[in-house]
C-alpha cells in the first residue's frame, strides 16, 4: 500500500486514520454548523471546533455538493477564495489545509496562498489538475463523480445490459463502474482516492451507496490510500429513519466499519466523535503481516481479501492473472440438514488422491457415528442387549450436518462433481454463490 506524505501528515497504512474536518464559506451548502463567510468567526471555528476537536486536515468548499445548484465558474470560486486564505491566516492551530475545486487555476492559486493539498470532487475531469498538484508537490484527494454541465466527470451513464452481455461471466454494478472510474486520468503520486459516495446523481441509489460501502476493502486494489464522505449521508439516514440532524450515531457505526475495511481518511462535520469512532474502527481491523524493504530483502505485505472479487482488484494492479483468485479465498459454510446420499456425494468427492481441489467437507460428529459403517457382530446379552440407535434415528429423521470448507475454484468443481446426486444439495451449493463474490 503506498503511503501518502501531505505537507508533513502520513496517510496510509503505516500512519493512524485521519481526520477531515469540513468549513464551508459557501452559504448554498447544506449543514449549516459548518457555514461561515466571515475570516474570523471561520477561525474561531476552525480552531475550536474542527483542530481543537482533532482534525488533522481542514477541507474548505467555496460552493455547494447540491446538484440541484448551478456549478461555479473557476472565477466565481476565485472570488471566494479569499475569505478561504483570510481563514487560514487567521487560525493559531496546526492542520493540513485542504481546498475542495474540480478547477486547476482554483488549485493552483489556493496552493501558491497556503493551502497544502487538494480536494478534486471531478475526478481530474479538469486535464490540467493533476499537473498543477505534481508541480506544487501536493497530495490530491480524486474522487469519483458523474458528469456536470461545466466540465464532464469521471463517470458517464453505463449501458448495464450491454455490459453483462460482453462479460457473461460478471455480474456489473454501480461500484464496479465507480473502481472503473477511479482509474480515469490517471493518477498522481499522492492520490488519494475518494468512492464518491452521496447523491452525485439522479440515478444514483441508497443501495448503490450501500453496496460500495459493503465492498470498500475492493478499493484497496489500487494500493492507495482511501477517502470517504459518509458523515450524515442518506443512505446511512434512511436505514435508522434519522433525520441530518439524528443521524450521528448512524455515521459514527459506518465510520468505525470504513476504517476497518481500509479507509485512511474520513470527512466530517463531527469531529470529536468521528475521531473516536475511527480509533476502534482501526484497533479491530485485521493485523496483517508487513515488513519493509531494506536493501537485498523482500518486503512483505498481507493483503486484506476476504472475497475472490477483492483478489482480483490486486491481480489487476500488478498485471497479474486473474485467474489466480479463484484460490485466494477459503469461505467455510455450514450445511445442517443433510440426505445420506448427500453426505456420501460430499465425503466421496473431498476425500483421497481423487478428490477435488480446494474443497474439504467435515461431518459433525453424531451424525459420522450414526453414519453406516461395516458390519458387526450383533451385541450378546453381556453387551447390555440390543444397541442404541437413537442417533441414527435421529440423523434419518432431520438429516446430518458438517462444514464445508472451499475455495471458489473448489466450490465449483465441488458442485460439478455432485450434480444431481441430491436436489436438497444442489440447491444448497448454489445458494452458496450469493456470498461468494
Amino acid at each position: 500500500m503506498r503511503n501518502v506524505d501531505a505537507a508533513g501528515l502520513g496517510i496510509g497504512d503505516d500512519h493512524p486514520p485521519r481526520i477531515m474536518g469540513v468549513l464551508n464559506v459557501s452559504a448554498e451548502s447544506p449543514y449549516d454548523p459548518s457555514v461561515y463567510d466571515d475570516p474570523g468567526e471561520a477561525a474561531e471555528y476552525v480552531d475550536e471546533e474542527l483542530i481543537g476537536e482533532g482534525a488533522d486536515i481542514v477541507d474548505v468548499g467555496l460552493e455547494s455538493a447540491n446538484k440541484d445548484l448551478d456549478v461555479l465558474s473557476a472565477e466565481q470560486e476565485l472570488d471566494r477564495l479569499d475569505t478561504a486564505v483570510e481563514t487560514l491566516e487567521s487560525t493559531s492551530g496546526d492542520a493540513v489545509w485542504s481546498i475542495e475545486t474540480r478547477y486547476h487555476e482554483v488549485a493552483d492559486e489556493a496552493l501558491s496562498r497556503g493551502f497544502d493539498m487538494v480536494n478534486d470532487i471531478c475526478g481530474f475531469a479538469d486535464p490540467e489538475m493533476p499537473r498543477v498538484c505534481s508541480e506544487h508537490d501536493a497530495a490530491v484527494s480524486k474522487m469519483a463523480s458523474p458528469p456536470d454541465l461545466e466540465r464532464p466527470g469521471a463517470i458517464e451513464d453505463v449501458d448495464w445490459a450491454a455490459r453483462s452481455a460482453a462479460s457473461p461471466e460478471r455480474s456489473w454494478s454501480y461500484a464496479d463502474d465507480i473502481y472503473e472510474a477511479l482509474s480515469m486520468n490517471g493518477f498522481t503520486d499522492k492520490t488519494i482516492l475518494d468512492p464518491a459516495f452521496g447523491g452525485w446523481s439522479e440515478a444514483k441509489t441508497h443501495a448503490d451507496d450501500r453496496e460500495t460501502l459493503r465492498r470498500l476493502r475492493e478499493f484497496r486494489g489500487y494500493g492507495r490510500p482511501l477517502l470517504v464522505s459518509i458523515n450524515r449521508k442518506s443512505f446511512l439516514k434512511t436505514i435508522a429513519g434519522r433525520t441530518t440532524e439524528e443521524a450521528l450515531p448512524v455515521s459514527l457505526a459506518a465510520t468505525s466499519m470504513a476504517v476497518e475495511r481500509g479507509a485512511h481518511v474520513i470527512r466530517t462535520h463531527d469531529v470529536a466523535e468521528t475521531r473516536d469512532a475511527a480509533l476502534v474502527g482501526a484497533e479491530f481491523a485485521r493485523n496483517r503481516v508487513r515488513s519493509g524493504r531494506d536493501a537485498g530483502d523482500v518486503a512483505v505485505e498481507e493483503l486484506d481479501v476476504t472475497t475472490a472479487r477483492e483478489a482480483e482488484r490486486h491481480l489487476d494492479r500488478l498485471d497479474a492473472d486473474r485467474d489466480a483468485a479463484a484460490e485466494a479465498v477459503v469461505r467455510t459454510y455450514e450445511l445442517t440438514g443433510l440426505p445420506e446420499p448427500a453426505v456420501g456425494a460430499l465425503r466421496a468427492a473431498t476425500a483421497g488422491a481423487e478428490g477435488v481441489d480446494g474443497a474439504e467437507f467435515a461431518l459433525a460428529a453424531e451424525a459420522d457415528a450414526a453414519a453406516p459403517g461395516p458390519a458387526a457382530d450383533p451385541p450378546s446379552a453381556t453387551d447390555g442387549g440390543a444397541p442404541d440407535t437413537s442417533d441414527a434415528r435421529d440423523a434419518a429423521e432431520t438429516g446430518a450436518a458438517g462444514l464445508l470448507i472451499c475455495t471458489p475454484a473448489g466450490r465449483r468443481a465441488l458442485i460439478d462433481r455432485v450434480s444431481g446426486v441430491s436436489d436438497p444439495l444442489d440447491a444448497a451449493l448454489v445458494a452458496t454463490d450469493a456470498g461468494s463474490k
